[in-house]
């Protein structure tokens, strides 16, 4: 205990022995008229008054409900001062009595002791406010005796501070920092825009650590959406900024349905407040601040200080992967001790992204033997999957495309009629690029409901980038069809979602297939933003034996098939896949070997499934061909 409280409060037991003493009003007595000038000006009371606002007389009534907590004498004191032994308790109206200078303001909601709730006003019977027990608040009292900690309605809801502000920044993000500093010196609520929440948190925590403020974080979800609730957490809140420097992180991703509570909360919170959205909400006051990714450049030198020693493999995972600081430095802890091959692996599982419902992964099951494609078109897809491993020395470190500003993405269409190949084509890039591959389920992405549509691509797009994965479009003229002339409110919407996917395209850094087999539906403006657009086509005779030879497994067909027999059939490499697993499955029901009479069987029903013309004497075998088999 501080001299100057030991002697406040020596005092307030003088004065209540005193008041106790007799039936009038207190007499003049020696000494000072208020406790605040027992106390030093960098004592506890004093330094709260000064900050809260407290006059002289409010300071004492604080003092009085403070040495309730302090001294057992305080409520035998209070008790023989009311003339009552059973109002053991401080009130406002015993405050009246006891010290100089009272006044009635003190009881208002608006005045310090009431505003940043330092008093509770207790429950009595149906007493009045004047007459009504009071108590000091907990962690007042523990602030005035030197012990820091949150109020626990707010530990509750807050993340206590990270170690994140201890890795070292990208220099790509120094700017953010200092530009965050300078407007804390302004006292104003900041928007930190971006799409990457580790990036807002390290820069934030640097921040705080450079202004000598914890930095705690709230999740904007979290906030109460009764408007009493919401005023009470912001009150509380400030009234810690004014105790200690604070700062808070105020999270809020998807804010534009809880803006209300938002604007609630900031109105009321006070200075030290970061507000990390996505994009700038636009009806709410204050200035905004984009805090980026780390460079390529930066990120490439993220993972060389997390894989010393592997300057190969932080090449190749920068190229991939879009991360901020802090996950490269939680990853590269954990594939330290790995192969390359191992951490590879362990960071695609790590990073695989949560898309929920709007897409499939499908798990590649084919390579570039598996594949049949004219040579042309099987050029570009070697072409395709080389760039991948290149692009950050193209785009980083030669500065191509630099001036374009584009997001270095790799965009591609592949069109074709439905069999022609276009998914197998994905999954041998995803094969050979280790790579995630996402097949985008355009029922769950497509919303009748204005702006959902546009938030599952904004989600698709970014865990893609983030994640190194493949996003795969089929049917992809159904989103990325043309903008019609604007005849109604439809048509505006449907325009706005495809120039929205316009702008990601442009900015894209992760891989994208589009599939069509309406290539000639799709808008212009996408086909001049994809690197690589490869024609399907239907295949030829030989193509189509080829496919059917590697249908099938070594050793699982009868020997001496006529596969240029099979080729003359009209049929895609989707339908002759289809066909020859129903070949497969007569033939185990028959207990024969998979032969050419179950295959033309199996081919005649695909045919007659697809309404394709037939010449029955195609399907004919004879009876030395079967006797052979």
């Amino acid at each position: 205990m501080s001299s100057g409280l030991g002697a406040a409060l020596a005092w307030l037991r003088d004065r209540l022995e005193a008041l106790a003493a007799t039936d009038g009003p207190l007499p003049p007595q020696p000494g000072p008229a208020h406790a605040l000038a027992l106390f030093g000006q960098e004592e506890a009371l004093p330094r709260l008054s000064a900050r809260l606002g407290l006059s002289a007389f409010e300071a004492d009534l604080l003092l009085l409900c403070l040495g309730m907590e302090l001294d057992t004498s305080i409520g035998t004191l209070c008790a023989l001062a009311q003339g009552d032994p059973s109002r053991p308790w401080p009130c406002f109206a015993l405050g009246f009595t006891l010290f100089a200078q009272p006044g009635w303001e003190a009881l208002s909601p608006e005045r310090p002791l009431r505003r940043w709730h330092l008093l509770e006003v207790m429950p009595a019977g149906g007493q009045p406010l004047i007459a009504s027990p009071l108590k000091a608040e907990e962690r007042i009292v523990n602030h005035l005796k030197g012990l820091e900690h949150l109020d626990e309605r707010l530990a509750a809801l807050l993340l206590p501070p990270e170690v994140e502000a201890a890795l070292p920044l990208p220099p790509s993000q120094l700017p953010a920092v200092a530009a965050i500093a300078a407007h804390w010196q302004r006292g104003e609520p900041l928007q930190l825009l971006g799409a990457d929440a580790g990036s807002k948190r390290l820069v934030a925590g640097h921040a705080a650590a450079l202004a000598g403020r914890p930095l705690y974080r709230l999740g904007a979800a979290l906030l109460p959406a009764a408007p009493a609730e919401a005023a009470l957490l912001a009150r509380l809140w400030q009234r810690e900024t004014l105790l200690r420097p604070l700062a808070l992180l105020l999270e809020a991703p998807e804010a534009d349905a809880l803006e209300p509570g938002l604007r609630r909360f900031l109105d009321q919170a006070g200075p030290g407040v970061l507000l990390a959205v996505r994009e700038r909400l636009p009806r709410l006051d204050g200035p905004v601040l984009a805090v980026p990714k780390p460079s390529a450049d930066d990120q490439r030198a993220c993972w060389l200080a997390a894989l010393p020693g592997r300057p190969e493999m932080a090449a190749r995972l920068a190229a991939q992967f879009d991360l901020d600081a802090t996950t490269i430095a939680s990853l590269g802890a954990s594939l330290t001790p790995l192969p390359d091959a191992a951490a590879w692996d362990a960071c695609r599982a790590e990073l695989r992204p949560r898309l929920g419902g709007l897409a499939q992964v499908i798990t590649p099951g084919a390579g570039w033997d598996d594949i049949v494609l004219p040579p042309p078109q099987r050029a570009l897809l070697r072409q395709l999957a080389d760039q991948v491993p290149h692009r950050a020395a193209v785009h980083a470190a030669w500065g191509i495309d630099r001036a374009g500003a584009r997001g270095g993405g790799l965009c591609a269409l592949f069109a074709g009629e439905s069999g022609t190949g276009k998914t197998m084509a994905a999954e041998v890039l995803a094969a050979e690029l280790q790579l995630d591959l996402w097949r985008i389920d355009l029922s769950a992405v497509v919303s009748k409901y204005i702006g959902e549509t546009e938030r599952n691509l904004r989600s698709l797009f970014d865990s893609a980038e983030a994640s190194g994965a493949i996003l795969f479009f089929d049917e992809a003229d159904a989103l990325f069809g043309r903008r019609s002339e604007v005849k109604d409110s439809h048509d505006r919407y449907a325009n706005i979602e495809v120039n929205y996917l316009l702008q990601r395209m442009e900015g894209y850094r992760g891989i994208a297939i589009l599939a069509t087999n309406a290539k000639a539906a799709l808008d212009n403006a996408f086909l001049r933003r994809l690197r690589f657009v490869v024609d399907f086509p239907y295949p030829g005779r030989a193509e189509r034996a080829q496919i059917w030879r590697r249908a099938f497994p070594p050793g699982a067909a009868a020997a001496g098939i006529d596969w240029d027999r099979l080729g003359r059939l009209p049929l895609t490499g989707g339908s002759i896949h289809t066909a020859a697993i129903n070949a497969a499955f007569l033939a185990a029901h028959q207990g024969v070997p998979v032969g050419l009479a179950q295959m033309l069987a199996a081919a005649r029903q695909e045919l007659l499934k697809l309404d394709r013309p037939l010449n029955e004497a195609d399907f004919v075998v004879s009876p030395r061909l079967e006797a052979a088999e």
